[in-house]
């Protein structure tokens, strides 16, 4: 284990001293025992926390949750620290490194004007960076990780095919592919072919993924609202039939359908309610 000689003097370094202290001798056998393989599935949780915390929390819940995904990542360094791969230090400063190659427009001589550009001379960057690398990797497509959420990773494979030159001209293209995907769907969902059915939904998921790109909405963003906008109103239709002294089991699809309509009319929305089968 990793033993610090002296006190530390600023905030980071505490917390540094503290994961260095519980993986030691005299720490917690709990966290002597934490291995990388173990605590990924906690940074993970973690990660989602901050992004909860970010959607719905406080301010304060927002901090609470980055300095829990903050020990983890601090956690992890010094696990690494222990065998001689890394230290947290070295991670620090290969990301400060990083981010001032990735901004010549800010830390050098370089001149961009608009976002666009950033984004393409980021880039170029991260692909001359990536040149050994790729080297390595059996296809130009394995940079992108696979223990990603689903979305997420057919978003980021869209953008690094994208890349290379590997799109759709505009977003009428795109749109065009969807009508195509979604027909395709509907012909093999008639035919009552799950496994083709599954396939052909797929598809279709995978090209409004790349739709969101080219509208710059991020899916998880998009769904994720979506989703906070159904539980809203599916928790209104539950509270307008508890004040009538009824439980959701009582009503009806009408009834419900109608409270449903009412909220979306308290919204000022026009999106059309969900379809039930009944």
């Amino acid at each position: 284990m990793v033993e610090k000689a002296v006190a530390p003097d600023t905030c980071f370094e505490r917390l540094i001293d503290l994961v260095q202290t519980l993986r030691s001798d005299r720490g917690c056998p709990w966290d002597q025992a934490q291995t990388p393989e173990k605590i990924k599935v906690y940074l993970i949780e973690e990660a989602y926390e901050v992004l909860d915390a970010i959607e719905s929390g406080t301010h304060e819940e927002v901090c609470a949750e980055l300095g829990d995904l903050l020990f983890h990542i601090v956690f992890l360094a010094v696990i690494f620290e222990e065998i001689g791969a890394f230290s947290i230090k070295d991670v620090v400063r290969a990301i400060t490194e990083k981010m001032i190659r990735r901004h010549p427009h800010v830390f050098g001589k370089v001149r961009l004007s608009n976002v666009d550009e950033v984004k393409a001379q980021w880039q170029k960057i991260k692909t001359a960076e990536a040149q050994d690398k790729e080297m390595a990797r059996k296809s130009f497509l394995d940079a992108v990780p696979r223990k990603l959420p689903a979305l997420m990773r057919a978003y980021r494979l869209g953008e690094r095919a994208s890349g290379v030159g590997f799109d759709w001209p505009d977003v009428g293209s795109v749109l065009v592919k969807v009508d195509e995907e979604l027909r395709e769907f509907k012909a093999v969902l008639k035919k009552g072919d799950a496994q083709k059915s599954a396939e052909e939904f797929g598809d279709l998921l995978f090209t409004m993924v790349n739709l969101s790109r080219f509208i710059r909405v991020h899916p998880e963003t998009a769904l994720t609202a979506a989703i906070s906008k159904f539980i809203s109103r599916f928790q209104s239709v539950e509270e307008t039939l508890r004040k009538q002294g009824r439980s959701l089991d009582s009503a009806s699809i009408e009834e419900m359908d109608r409270i449903w309509e009412e909220c979306k009319t308290d919204e000022g929305t026009e999106s059309p309610p969900p379809e039930v089968n009944t």
